[in-house]
């Protein structure tokens, strides 16, 4: 087996897909593909900016340089790379440092 053919779908075959919003556009994305994998298949713009509002993008897809950094369904700092879609997601790209919601004082 070519290395190659792992990633087609069978012939004839429609891979199911789900809907998710990223920045108020929606996308469609493969079931089972990361969301890193969803956005990057639909920009190459960056997914966040950095405190100094440098641009960061998923790089390493597997969990290792924090690139990918989002917000999902309002939760800050998830790695889009380690989480799989799914139908109805709103994802959000990130400014600088969001702070948590730890109890008492967000510090």
């Amino acid at each position: 087996m070519n290395a190659a053919s792992r990633f087609r779908d069978a012939p004839g075959a429609l891979p199911a897909s789900v809907r998710l919003d990223f920045d108020g556009t929606p996308l469609l994305a493969r079931l089972g593909e990361s969301v890193a994998a969803a956005i990057l298949a639909h920009t190459a713009g960056p997914t966040r900016r950095t405190a100094t509002d440098a641009p960061r993008t998923p790089y390493c897809m597997m969990g290792v340089c924090f690139d990918c950094l989002v917000t999902i369904d309002g939760r800050p700092n998830v790695q889009a790379c380690m989480v799989e879609v799914r139908d109805g997601m709103t994802v959000s790209s990130q400014h600088g440092l969001p702070r948590y919601g730890l109890g008492g004082d967000d510090a």
